[in-house]
């Protein structure tokens, strides 16, 4: 069965199952990966390969049963034949001929993972300083715009079509001095109550459509099954907003942007694992990050667009890190994924 063409051209393992979880189909990395030959491997069942499934039978039977996707981005699989795999898995339900689930498999190397998590954690302590010390060369003149657009607002008198501009300028203004005052109290905790997540990518899209309304379409791939989580709802909003406001500035305002959303299984950050998270992607059909940058994008003042920055990731991490997250980023040109995981529970289990 060649279900889809390319799919042996893939680095990821892929295997197609049955309606009886029969592998139907195996692409050449599966047979590297699984260290079994096509002859068997297909038309075999799917859980005699494990000594046990665990969490990813469980991730197999609620995708069948929701018709949505799911993502365990940390298992350990034992297989019949003696091989421990360390892997990140999709499963996906498809209809195509007699083919049901479509599944995924990644390898990952759980020691430079957390070498590379405990790096980017003092990263970030360093970039907070940084930014504290930008703020405070913000906060100046950032009061002397506000109170000029309040004179001027003063001095317009019944131009209420005016008056919406100042408007405008003050409210912004208020929310960034907000946004400053935050950064400013690094001993202040986050303003934590329920968040429903779509609530905050419905805002950012709307605001990155303002802002684009030319060229820029965002797309929605929402699982709305999906829990509320306990969060600040600003810093969310503001954590999504500069890294879609990044993308569609990497675009010259034309592109396209998925804003995406599914449930992720036995995740570890920092060395804390978790039974449940949040998966919120942003992704995009751009340029994607220079190959110079793309260890350091994180970093303050570090910005692959002219004229840019650098501080929107830098935001973005700090805040998804308040919230014991942390952000991914995949990226090659045509195709750029920042993954935010918020755990679901508050301490590692």
């Amino acid at each position: 069965m060649t279900p889809f063409p390319g799919l042996d051209l893939l680095a990821t393992a892929v295997l197609l199952l049955d309606d009886d979880l029969s592998i139907l189909y195996a692409n050449a990395s599966a047979e590297i990966l699984f260290e079994l030959s096509q002859k068997h491997l297909i038309g075999h069942s799917f859980p005699s390969l494990f000594s046990e499934l665990g969490e990813l039978g469980n991730a197999v039977g609620k995708a069948r049963s929701d018709h949505a996707s799911y993502i365990e981005h940390d298992l350990e699989l034992l297989t019949t034949s003696g091989l421990t795999l360390h892997l990140m898995c999709s499963v996906t339900p498809v209809e195509y001929k007699m083919a049901r689930i479509l599944l995924e498999f990644q390898k990952i190397d759980q020691q430079l993972k957390i070498a590379r998590e405990e790096r980017l954690m003092d990263q970030s302590q360093a970039n907070r300083a940084l930014i504290r010390n930008l703020a405070h060369e913000i906060r100046n003149p950032l009061g002397g715009i506000r109170g000029a657009a309040q004179l001027l607002e003063s001095e317009l008198g019944g131009a209420r079509h005016l008056v919406e501009y100042t408007q405008v300028i003050i409210k912004e203004a208020d929310r960034l001095r907000s946004l400053l005052d935050r950064l400013l109290t690094p001993s202040r905790p986050p303003q934590f109550g329920e968040v429903n997540i779509h609530e905050v990518l419905e805002r950012v899209r709307s605001l990155i459509l303002a802002e684009f309304p030319e060229g820029i379409a965002v797309a929605r791939d929402y699982d709305t099954s999906l829990p509320s989580l306990i969060g600040d709802r600003e810093q969310l909003i503001q954590a999504v907003l500069n890294i879609a406001r990044n993308a569609a500035q990497a675009m010259h305002g034309k592109g396209m942007i998925v804003l995406k959303t599914r449930i992720a299984r036995q995740v570890t950050i920092a060395k804390k694992r978790f039974r449940l998270a949040i998966s919120m992607q942003i992704i995009d059909n751009g340029p994607g990050v220079p190959g110079s940058i793309k260890d350091r994008i994180f970093d303050p003042l570090v910005s692959g667009r002219e004229g840019g920055h650098g501080v929107g990731l830098t935001l973005a991490q700090t805040f998804v890190n308040q919230h014991n997250g942390m952000i991914e980023c995949e990226s090659a040109p045509g195709r750029t994924c920042f993954n935010i995981l918020l755990p679901l529970n508050e301490s590692g289990t």
